[in-house]
């Protein structure tokens, strides 16, 4: 049995397994989310065992987006932080009210960051990609998701090849040609956004924060952290003391 949220008269969520029985909105997308796979389907296919739906009119997609995607059945592998939104409404431990306050926004910021990745053509199917073939799409899938949630330790190339079942060689065409940048170039950006993220949210001391994102020292921190972003730690830090 689906558990109803009622996001807006335009937007309902459901939570839970089950067959999609609800007919307030009239033809609605329909997004559906199978988080064990990490997927989001365009309408069609089987709903049933699909852990979160979110529905959602025409009318609304176009007014606040600019786009209805088409619900030709297509499905698309979820990034992390995609994801992340999708299992927070599913395992919110508030108390009432406040999770179904959490839940109503979450199922928002949801709804948008999945039409947004949709615009920048920023999802990759999961029908494969090219030469790949979908075992191997989803593979390598796993290896970016596993770089987004383990930037903090000591990656490998071969390590992360070795725990996605892939060769080396397979995970460095493969991943290139889903994310168009190397396997070395994503967990360097991961780990300067959190860089930067800690500069700005946290009092730690900036070779400390080096070192939690993985640089042996301060001089190759500040050298990647100004290539990336144009400006040193240090000045990063000023700006938001001086705020």
């Amino acid at each position: 049995m689906r558990q109803r949220i009622d996001v807006s008269p335009e937007m309902v969520a459901l939570l839970g397994t089950g067959p999609i029985d609800d007919t307030t909105l009239e033809q609605p997308l329909v997004l559906t989310f199978r988080l064990a796979d990490a997927t989001v389907t365009l309408g069609g296919g089987d709903t049933t065992e699909c852990e979160l739906v979110l529905l959602v009119t025409e009318t609304a997609c176009q007014r606040v987006f600019g786009l209805v995607p088409a619900q030709d059945g297509s499905v698309w592998h979820l990034p992390s932080a995609i994801r992340a939104i999708a299992l927070a409404i599913l395992e919110c431990a508030l108390a009432e009210p406040a999770r179904a306050t959490l839940r109503l926004a979450k199922s928002i910021e949801l709804l948008c960051a999945v039409m947004e990745a949709l615009r920048e053509a920023g999802l990759v199917p999961a029908d494969g990609c090219g030469h790949l073939s979908e075992r191997d799409s989803q593979r390598i899938v796993a290896a970016q998701r596993m770089i987004d949630e383990q930037w903090r330790e000591k990656l490998t190339l071969n390590g992360i090849a070795r725990a996605c079942g892939l060769n080396r060689s397979k995970l460095t065409r493969g991943f290139r040609s889903m994310f168009a940048c190397t396997v070395s170039d994503a967990i360097t950006e991961r780990r300067l956004g959190g860089a930067r993220h800690l500069l700005l949210a946290s009092d730690l001391p900036i070779s400390a924060i080096g070192y939690r994102c993985g640089y042996l020292n301060n001089a190759s921190f500040t050298r990647a952290f100004s290539r990336r972003f144009g400006e040193a730690p240090s000045h990063v830090r000023a700006h938001r003391i001086a705020a």
